[in-house]
């Protein structure tokens, strides 16, 4: 019998952008209304994801130094491939200097330059040291400060370990979230007024990837199933800077306090590519280095995986400026290769790191379900959103601002959207939410014997994604890629749960979070496949060029039992034209 709670604000997803919009709708309210609100997560709330961010986080500070707002926005837009929507960049520069603003206040130790003013250092595609940090633990100390705020507050509840396995939108308007709580097996109904995903990325499609085990993309799968479009999903970010061979982040801050990156005969190669930036430009345009790099022999092999691999080179930077501004990847690479980076290089190569794309929003964050409406009672923020801040390619710093800003949004238009429909009645679906408990305890656990091993297909699509949907792609590798993920969907209809027990069934959290992989997997292939351009994130051995009369445009994927549905929706340019993108 499934338990049904009833909150008025369903928040899925514990990390940076979630506990923000939890934080705003406290601040908005402050006992007016008694907003109840639930924050649920598959893991503990302090392992989100968002604590792994290191390096730093973009806002403009110091306009009376030379940065502006316009600069940001430029810088941005640039570095998106010109594919940002132009005015929503506008809209999060000018607010992002509140957000930094705000965490001083609740408690956040920013690193200070000597006159006790914020430090900022300089991140990748930026004209302004404008990543403002903590160390390279930023992530860590961003939610500890919202954490800490929040637990001020009473009207909240959290649910750790509880995984999500579907929404119920009915007639336009979102109803809740089916969810299985871990400790008991028990299938659970988050009933809700207004709800919003917030659930991270989908780097756990590759072999390596600088994200943690519980970037599996839920979220995305949630609204893809639940028939919303994901936009530009063949957008996926490489770091430059994983550590070989586990592809554990190397932050871009290593390479803002001026590390090296140089190939085996020693010599910094980025001059060959971006020389006025050198290891300082774009991610998409480091990555594509390196994987020319080593396509052209120049490379070294890691002896016990045998991966090709480049050298991060920090040891000019000296032990005292290490232990200072960096000292947690000089742990890293002591605890997992025992090389101290203040006395050799350290082996990296591109790593699987972001999605620039996800569940399609529009400028304030309300998740639409076609080219005009929105759901009705339903948002979208941080790296699960695409709204679009980052188009084709991420700037390093990007990224948390992102969450704070738009969770902040996120959070005000729920409280508006309240004190208008907090009154109204929300029944209790109870067919649909019958038809997912039968599909998940009948269907997928009834399975008593035979049938695929949920690892055994996780791997091999693992395998193929790291293959075919790199950092370089062809029509004849995505084809392939698309052939595997079809032959995986089909044989995942009969996979087994070899687990049957109701308590922390872990077996049965990885087989479902692997149907939600295999969607996203062919949706981000087939919009590589179908985008015959290169720009930013996407490119492509066999159309090298950015194609702008084209493909200046935002893919838009819907689900279908063939396979997902494709169309295009222009590119809002509001500020600058595209020209040439040259660093």
């Amino acid at each position: 019998m499934t338990e049904v709670m009833d909150f008025d604000v369903v928040i899925v997803g514990s990390g940076l952008a979630g506990l923000r919009a939890a934080l705003q709708i406290m601040k908005n309210d402050e006992g007016k209304l008694g907003i109840r609100v639930a924050i649920i997560s598959k893991l503990y709330l302090m392992r989100s994801h968002s604590v792994s961010a290191e390096g730093g986080t973009s806002a403009v500070l110091y306009p009376e130094e030379g940065d502006s707002m316009e600069l940001y926005a430029w810088d941005t837009i640039k570095g998106s491939d010109f594919l940002a929507d132009q005015d929503v960049v506008w809209r999060f520069v000018n607010l992002a200097t509140d957000e930094i603003r705000l965490l001083e206040r609740i408690g956040l130790p920013w690193n200070r330059r000597e006159d006790g003013k914020i430090e900022q250092r300089w991140f990748g595609g930026l004209s302004f040291p404008r990543a403002t940090y903590a160390q390279d633990k930023s992530g860590f100390f961003m939610m500890r400060a919202l954490y800490d705020t929040l637990l001020r507050y009473d009207n909240w509840e959290r649910f750790d370990e509880y995984f999500v396995t579907s929404m119920v939108i009915e007639g336009g308007k979102f109803k809740g979230f089916t969810a299985i709580e871990l400790k008991t097996g028990k299938m659970v109904f988050f009933k809700g007024k207004a709800g919003i995903i917030a659930t991270g990325g989908n780097g756990q499609l590759w072999r390596i990837t600088a994200t943690a085990s519980s970037t599996t993309g839920d979220g995305y799968g949630i609204a893809y199933m639940a028939g919303l479009p994901l936009e530009d999903m063949e957008f996926v970010q490489f770091h430059p800077t994983g550590l070989v061979p586990k592809g554990l982040l190397i932050t871009e801050a290593a390479r803002g306090e001026g590390g090296y990156l140089i190939n085996a005969e020693g010599e910094r190669f980025m001059k060959r590519y971006a020389p006025s930036k050198m290891e300082l430009a774009p991610r998409d345009i480091v990555s594509r280095a390196e994987m020319m790099e080593i396509a052209q022999g120049r490379a070294a092999t890691d002896k016990v995986s045998g991966l090709a691999h480049l050298w991060i080179d920090l040891r000019h930077l000296g032990k005292e400026k290490i232990e200072k501004k960096l000292p947690m990847i000089r742990e890293l690479g002591l605890k997992n290769l025992g090389i101290d980076l203040a006395e050799a290089p350290l082996p990296v190569r591109p790593t699987a790191h972001y999605t620039m794309g996800g569940i399609r929003t529009d400028i304030d964050g309300k998740v639409l379900n076609d080219d005009h409406g929105s759901v009705d009672g339903l948002w979208a923020a941080g790296e699960s959103a695409c709204v679009s801040v980052h188009g084709s390619n991420r700037l390093g710093s990007n990224s948390t601002i992102e969450c704070l800003v738009y969770g902040a949004i996120v959070g005000d238009g729920i409280y508006k959207y309240l004190e208008q429909h907090r009154d109204e009645d929300t029944a209790f679906p109870k067919e649909r939410v019958d038809l997912e408990e039968n599909r998940i305890f009948n269907g997928i656990l009834g399975k008593e014997s035979g049938g695929e091993d949920v690892y055994q297909i996780k791997n091999e699509l693992k395998d193929t994604m790291e293959s075919n949907v790199h950092v370089y792609r062809t029509e004849e590798g995505l084809r392939t890629a698309l052939v595997k993920i079809q032959e995986l969907k089909k044989r995942y209809r009969n996979i087994r749960v070899d687990d049957h027990r109701p308590t922390l069934n872990y077996n049965l959290q990885h087989a479902l979070e692997l149907g939600f992989m295999l969607e996203q997997a062919e949706v981000v292939t087939m919009g590589a496949y179908l985008r015959k351009e290169s720009r930013g994130a996407h490119a492509r051995l066999d159309y090298k060029v950015r194609d702008d009369q084209h493909w200046l445009v935002h893919s838009l994927a819907w689900y279908t039992p063939e396979g997902p549905q494709f169309k295009y929706i222009p590119v809002n340019i509001t500020m600058w034209k595209p020209v040439a993108r040259v660093y």
